[in-house]
């Protein structure tokens, strides 16, 4: 199979080249690489065009202005990455952020997976986060013998999560592609499995995070919470039961009150067509009675 492989970056110098260096060592090599520098200030252009000049697998794209909106913005950025080749060429679109560092035999396992089984239309590994300082003479080395790495414990070990996105073509049309709101990286996942594809996490293998996910968000989570609610298509009385168990798993009761209010705030329409509203709303009812019967 063949990836195509699109970075969003945005002022990623401290850890670009991690990233880059990782790819290029793959074992897997039937890949084209395509890094979106949008509007970086730093010298996240420049490392890219220096690194692409000497790697003919990879190539960059920069665009000149990047507007701040969280979920929207990335997905924007990816789809520029994807108009500059033809995807009719590639098996696999993979949509990887720029700091993440993979182990060498990332992209032959992610391939291994949709091989064997023609139903998956989604798969990935884990993500781990660093709990001590990074040492960078240790990058590349995935034995982790100090324990360095964990979990990014945001959502389950089953969910493809959104730094290290991959599609089979097939469920990416299917999908109708990425829709650019907060949430875009749980709508695949819903719409994915509204089309008949299996969606798989591959328990042993993991990357490294260099950046732990939105944590410049973290002070507005609960006003997130509500406009992510919002996008995915959930009907009222699911986005207060939603945000009731947000609320407690967090013990924090103004949580509830503020992610409500910012879900009732939400006007704009919504990038899901009426079919695949009724179809995430049925899918998270009966995920709440499922649990429920456990």
């Amino acid at each position: 199979m063949k990836f195509l492989i699109i970075i969003p970056a945005h002022n990623e110098e401290k850890n670009i080249l991690f990233c880059l260096e990782s790819l290029k060592n793959q074992s897997f090599r039937d890949y084209r690489v395509v890094i979106v520098n949008d509007g970086s200030t730093d010298k996240t252009r420049e490392l890219a065009d220096n690194f692409v000049h000497e790697n003919a697998a990879f190539q960059a794209l920069h665009l000149e202005k990047s507007e701040h909106e969280p979920g929207a913005k990335v997905v924007r950025t990816f789809n520029k990455g994807l108009e500059t080749l033809n995807v009719k060429d590639f098996d696999i679109i993979c949509k990887f952020d720029a700091d993440i560092i993979f182990p060498e035999n990332y992209l032959a396992k992610i391939n291994e997976v949709y091989e064997k089984n023609p139903k998956v239309g989604m798969v990935s590994g884990l993500v781990k986060v660093k709990k001590s300082v990074f040492e960078k003479s240790l990058a590349f080395d995935f034995k982790d013998d100090k324990r360095q790495w964990i979990f990014e414990n945001i959502s389950s070990k089953n969910h493809v999560r959104g730094p290290i996105k991959s599609y089979r073509k097939a469920c990416f049309e299917d999908m109708n592609g990425l829709r650019s709101v907060l949430g875009w990286d749980n709508i695949d996942v819903m719409l994915a499995k509204k089309n008949g594809w299996e969606v798989i996490t591959v328990k042993d293998l993991w990357v490294k995070h260099l950046r732990p996910t939105a944590y410049q968000y973290r002070t507005q989570k609960a006003e997130k919470l509500g406009e992510y609610f919002y996008n995915i298509g959930l009907s009222l009385p699911l986005a207060l039961i939603s945000s009731a168990k947000s609320a407690l798993k967090n013990k924090s009761f103004s949580e509830f009150f503020t992610t409500v209010k910012w879900f009732a705030k939400q006007k704009g329409e919504r990038k899901l067509s009426k079919e695949e509203i009724r179809y995430i709303r049925n899918l998270r009812w009966r995920e709440m009675i499922n649990k429920n019967k456990k």
